[in-house]
């Protein structure tokens, strides 16, 4: 009996934490925000973890220090089996591993430049190659994503939303990366317009054996893309899991809370509204204990006192951080 295949892990995030520093005024007291905490992970060739949560929630500085823009205040990160030290520089080789696909394609382009240009602009920095392969490799990345042989030498503003944000996944593919960090990258187009750049990034996930780490608020989208599901809150995960059992079997509370509020056309799959009292606490101040417990329904003794640490629940496979859910009250 053959062993089963050992999934290729191109992404382990370790306890990962960021936090800045900031001064209120010019004589206040300087502060703290931690953005990040405890966040752990693995992502494997060919897969997509999605993480979700509201804003604030740490979604994008998980992105910042996956792609190496900003270096993590505490933890590791292993990218393609090397360490990604705090002090060191990444080189250009770990760089180009991953790339990035921004929610506003508009934005993320440069509009004084031609497509062209834009695609082999990465190719030019980073590669030897000369320009007629440039060209002819920005071509062809051209046609893979859906965009005409003319629109090579069209600007940015020229095209549609969803051209744009085609030109945008084109242009993070040029360098060949393992993993590709996408950050909310259909929130800002047409409901129309979604599923064909979703079909295309799930198609060239299949071609290229990408690994995506897909960051949205928007659980429907996540459901139809996820392999794995992270839902954090307050800069910390609160329940780590398989799509499946996310959407199928919720334990946290406040996983509970998000899926209620997302809308399907399905009745067999529609919940109860929960309705969250309060407003999500600042970062700056965050409460003792659990963060969630000023807004949970189902908060008892310990949980403004201890930070519950994310674990295997009862009855699952799903890593909940949550007292309740633990001591299978909930």
């Amino acid at each position: 009996m053959n062993a089963p295949v050992q999934p290729n892990i191109v992404l382990e995030a370790q306890h990962l934490a960021r936090h800045y520093s900031l001064k209120r005024g010019m004589f206040g007291e300087p502060a703290t925000v931690r953005a990040l905490s405890e966040a752990s992970f693995k992502l494997a060739t060919g897969k997509t973890l999605a993480v979700v949560g509201e804003s604030g929630c740490g979604k994008s500085t998980l992105a910042r220090l996956v792609t190496m823009i900003e270096p993590p205040t505490a933890g590791e990160l292993i990218i393609d089996g090397k360490p990604v030290h705090h002090n060191d520089v990444p080189s250009h080789e770990l760089r180009r591993t991953v790339q990035i696909v921004f929610q506003d394609p508009y934005g993320s382009l440069n509009p004084r430049q031609k497509v062209g240009t834009i695609l082999e602009e990465p190719l030019r920095l980073n590669t030897s190659l000369s320009a007629a392969e440039r060209q002819a490799k920005a071509r062809a990345m051209m046609e893979r994503v859906g965009l005409r042989p003319e629109h090579y030498d069209r600007y940015p503003h020229m095209f549609s939303g969803g051209q744009r944000q085609r030109i945008a996944i084109a242009r993070s593919l040029m360098l060949n990366p393992k993993i590709l960090v996408l950050d909310e990258p259909v929130s800002a187009l047409d409901v129309s317009i979604q599923a064909q750049v979703l079909n295309l990034l799930m198609d060239l996930q299949q071609e290229f054996g990408l690994a995506y780490l897909f960051i949205s608020h928007d659980l429907s989208v996540v459901r139809h893309i996820a392999d794995e599901v992270m839902v954090m809150y307050l800069g910390r995960p609160v329940e780590f899991g398989t799509a499946d059992e996310i959407f199928n079997t919720p334990r946290h509370p406040y996983t509970r809370a998000l899926l209620s509020a997302t809308p399907t056309t399905e009745p067999e799959k529609r919940r109860e509204r929960i309705r969250l009292t309060g407003e999500l606490p600042s970062p700056l101040h965050p409460p003792k204990g659990c963060a969630f417990h000023p807004r949970c329904p189902f908060a008892y003794e310990p949980c403004d006192v201890d930070q519950p640490k994310l674990l295997k629940a009862p009855g699952g496979n799903a890593d909940v951080a949550c007292f309740a859910v633990q001591g299978e009250l909930l």
